[in-house]
């Protein structure tokens, strides 16, 4: 007498060794996949973290001129903390911000012409430290508030702003 359990499989289907090779070459390609998805992870955060502390940079300066009625400050560090807040230690950005590199990003803030001892414009562009690493894009912006990138070389005025 033939019982359902004793007849043979005719149906397809994989051996146990068939599905141990599948996830073992799923696991193979992952591990390969794995850290690219990471790295360009990474570098996404930086670029927004980078878009984020010219966002930061462009508002404090604008602070900073109403606060001091001196204009724009001369350099970066101006912005940040110090033992007392004044034109010199403002305290609006962190330390790590004013000291020009933040999240794989170098910032490099370049003040304008000072006319009648108040400094009206100013530039800032912020630069992957290790390109195709830390970050692709290189950003720019200045006293228009207006963020701008370029994906080869250091950005400009005349690059296309950020969406």
């Amino acid at each position: 007498m033939n019982t359902p359990s004793s007849r043979p499989s005719t149906e397809g289907g994989f051996s146990s060794l068939e599905l141990l090779v599948i996830v073992a070459i799923l696991l193979i390609i992952a591990a390969i996949a794995y850290p690219n998805v990471l790295l360009r992870s990474r570098m996404i955060a930086n670029e927004a973290a980078a878009v984020g502390s010219l966002r930061s940079i462009n508002t404090e300066c604008v602070t900073y001129s109403g606060l001091y009625h001196i204009g724009f400050p001369s350099r970066l560090a101006l912005l940040g903390t110090g033992s007392a807040v004044s034109s010199t230690s403002a305290g609006l950005i962190d330390s790590v911000l004013a000291g020009g590199a933040k999240n794989g990003y170098t910032l490099t803030y370049v003040p304008g012409a000072s006319a009648d001892g108040a400094i009206s414009t100013y530039t800032v562009t912020a630069s992957p430290i290790t390109p195709g690493q830390t970050g692709e894009r290189f950003f720019y912006t200045d006293q228009s508030g207006i963020i701008r990138s370029n994906l080869s070389s250091i950005a400009t005025v005349s690059d296309a702003p950020v969406q």
